[in-house]
Formats: C-alpha cells, structure tokens, sequence
C-alpha cells in the first residue's frame, strides 16, 4: 500500500477507527510527522485532537537503547531491567533524563501554543503516528498515555514492518495498522511525499483542531462562482466510503470513478483524469469502494459483484444530491464493477469508460450493458488489449475499443496519461451532455 502524503495516510486511516466513534476518544499525534496524520482521524472522527509528547531516555553510550520514557504531568516510565543490565550509575541517568525533561517541555509548549494539555482520565486514546521503524518511540508513548490514567489505548499507523508490528500489539490495549510489508526498510518509502513536517505546521493544526477551523473542507478559488469540492461520506451496502465530490458551477453530468486494484480515490492517474473533466465543466466523484481494512485482503479487489453493488448504492446516493446525467470511469477491476452496476435493468447509467480495465470480470452480464462504452487500452498491455477485444466482442451496446500507441498498463509514458484524459473527456461530452 502506498500512500500520497500524510492527508492520504490519516484518512485511510480514519476509515479503519471508525468502530471507536462511539467511545467519545481523544486522538493523540506523535510530533512531528504524526500529527498531521493524526489531524485527519480527529476530523473524521469528530475527536479532539492533541500531541502526545514523550522522550526517549537513551544509554549514555548507546543513545539508541532506551532505560526509559518520560512524559508530561512528570510520568516516568524505566525499565529496571536495563538499567541494572547496563549497570547504569544513577549520576548518568539523572543526567539523561534532566536534558530530556527541558526538550519534553520546550517542545510541548511550542507545539500548544500556551493551551493546557487535554486530560486523559477514563478516556480512550488513540496514538497516531505517520509510521513504525523500531516501534520503540510508540511503545513508549503507550505506556505514557496508560501512566496518564487513560481507560484504553489504541495505537494506530498506516505502515509498520511485521515484526514490530506484532511487537507493538502487547504495547496496546489494540493495534491498527493499515499496511505490514514484508519488503520494508523506511517509512518513507511507502510515501509518495514524506516530506520533512515543520514546527509551524503541528502548531496549525492543533491550533486549528482546538478552534474548530477545518481549512482542508473549504472549496477551491471557484466556489464563490457555485463550484463545489467536499469531502463526502457514503453508505453503501452498510459500509461507509469516504470520496471527493467536485461540481464545477452548472455542470450537466457527473462522473463516478471506480478504482482497481491496489488503487484508490487519491490515485494520481485517475486524479489526472478528473481534473481534465472538470476542466469541461464534468462533474466528479472520486470515492473508494473497499474500506482500509479490506484493502489488505488482496482477494477483495476481485469481489466484483460486491463492488458493483456498492457503487450502485453510492449512485443512489448521488442522485440524491444532484439531479444530472451519471457516467461511469473504472480502471482495472473497477471498470468490471462498473459495467457489471450499468447492466443492471435499473442503472440508468449515460456512459462507461474502461481504461486499462479487466471487463471480461464482468462476465455474461457485458451483453446486459446499454450505456454507451469506450474501451481504452495501452498498446504495450498485449494480455489486456486480448481481454478487452473479447469484451467488446460481447457488448451489445453502442462501443469502441481505443488503443493509445506505446502504452503500457498503467500509462506511465510521457503523453500516454493525456491522451486518455482527451478521449474520456469526448466521450463522456458526447455522450452525457451533447
């Protein structure tokens, strides 16, 4: 699983707390870089948000071995074992933890900006953090917030290697971890972005947290003119599904995008071709059909008739909130589930576009497709193109197999990505508005 940047990671993440909704938690941030992650979980969960802010005691001559943990309200966490291990003198140890203590409160009040720290008693905590390497920093948060008197403590990252992960499982009272590659070696790997989180930006968003201002739900430039860009909540099938609704002023059509395998809505290629519809006046739904959690079972992605029937209900939904013409873009395993909802008797869909799509998962049920359909294939995706040919073979609707020249699956090559932006674009035009 990769994830854009820290907004990406804290909302899957979100998705995967959401059982504790009803136990009114406090969501705490690992400075720095969790805390941004940590912001999107409050925000979904309508928690208060607040930074946890603990510091390693390190040996003197093995700074990376921590003896302990300290925290704020004076919580002090040792390990006896160590200590008397490393045959520690205390002169040493009390020198550590004195230098520790001035950086733990230069840092907290930096980070609050003067505002008290939130009381934890009888409370559920959820510690966020952007990623686990060794686990060590977390474990002691943990047992930081457990000193504070918490009910229960959660611990919860979008990436961790295995075996600290099932490490840190004895840290909490639970473990959520959306992703446990086999292959890692850093956190940031599994980012597109793992950019360097400032001072300035924890101070923004726990301010921002603390006053109720939530600048990531405002529209963009346009929305003085009528544009909408929100974040939505779906429920489909009894699951809910975060997406990205954008409507530029008076647009005539809506594209919904069912995402494929591995993918999800902050997916850049299916991002690219949205903004190139919404630059047409189209409007779009970006919206992932698996929860977090079910991501990781790789089987999912291929539960066609479950993921159909989940974006039928979201076009329900839809119709709900905008009375115009719905097309359909699906990508690998998502354009199955999208053709598999448009042959419904009842779909009532304007247009389908495939690109790099598996349709022959839809099965028998393609010859039950009436919406017009643009098949879009890379021209160096041979297995591919041979299952869309089939597909179109079987469609008994209006239809149109595109090949881009030189293009391989993902559409990776310099102006392959355009071109099927310009070709979705025209059909959806043509089809929902012309």
């Amino acid at each position: 699983m990769l994830f854009t940047d820290r907004t990406d990671a804290g909302q899957r993440l979100a998705e995967a707390l959401r059982h504790l909704e009803g136990e009114d938690p406090v969501v705490l941030g690992l400075p720095r870089g969790g805390v941004p992650v940590a912001y999107q979980v409050a925000r979904a969960l309508g928690a208060p948000l607040d930074v946890i802010v603990v510091r390693k005691l390190g040996v003197p001559y093995q700074r990376e071995l921590g003896f302990g943990a300290i925290g704020e309200g004076g919580v002090r966490v040792i390990s006896d074992d160590i200590v008397r291990r490393g045959r520690l003198e205390q002169a040493d140890l009390a020198s550590v933890e004195q230098a520790e203590a001035a950086e733990l409160t230069r840092q907290a009040h930096r980070f609050r900006d003067g505002r008290p720290r939130l009381d934890l008693a009888g409370r559920t905590a959820i510690v966020v953090d952007d990623g686990i390497a060794t686990g060590a920093t977390a474990a002691a948060a943990c047992e930081v917030v457990r000193a504070l008197a918490a009910a229960r403590v959660v611990l919860a990252v979008p990436v961790a290697p295995p075996d600290a992960a099932q490490r840190l499982r004895d840290a909490a009272d639970e473990f959520v971890c959306l992703s446990t590659p086999f292959g890692f070696s850093a956190v940031g790997e599994w980012y597109q972005d793992f950019s360097q989180t400032p001072d300035d930006e924890v101070v923004s968003l726990l301010a921002r947290a603390a006053d109720g201002t939530d600048a990531d739900t405002d529209t963009d430039a346009g929305a003085a003119d009528g544009d909408v860009a929100e974040e939505v909540a779906i429920d489909a099938c009894g699951v809910r599904l975060t997406g990205d609704l954008n409507l530029p002023a008076g647009a005539k059509a809506i594209v919904m995008f069912a995402h494929g395998s591995g993918s999800s809505r902050h997916s850049p290629r299916n991002r690219h071709v949205a903004e190139a519809l919404n630059r047409a006046g189209l409007g779009t739904l970006l919206f992932d059909l698996l929860t977090p959690a079910e991501e990781a079972n790789r089987a999912n992605v291929f539960a066609i008739e479950t993921l159909a029937d989940r974006l039928t209900d979201a076009t329900e939904w839809l119709r709900g909130r905008a009375a115009v013409p719905i097309g359909y873009f699906g990508a690998s395993t998502g354009a199955a589930a999208a053709l598999r909802a448009a042959s419904s008797p009842d779909a009532d869909i304007g247009a389908v576009v495939s690109r790099g799509g598996r349709p022959d998962l839809a099965g028998p049920l393609l010859a039950g497709v009436r919406a017009p359909t643009l098949l879009i294939v890379g021209g160096n995706d041979p297995q591919v193109l041979d299952l869309n040919r089939a597909a179109e073979a079987a469609l008994r609707c209006e239809s149109h197999l595109e090949v881009v020249p030189g293009a391989t699956h993902l559409f990776e090559e310099p102006g392959a990505l355009d071109q099927v932006a310009e070709l979705a674009r025209d059909w959806f035009l043509g089809h929902l508005v012309g």
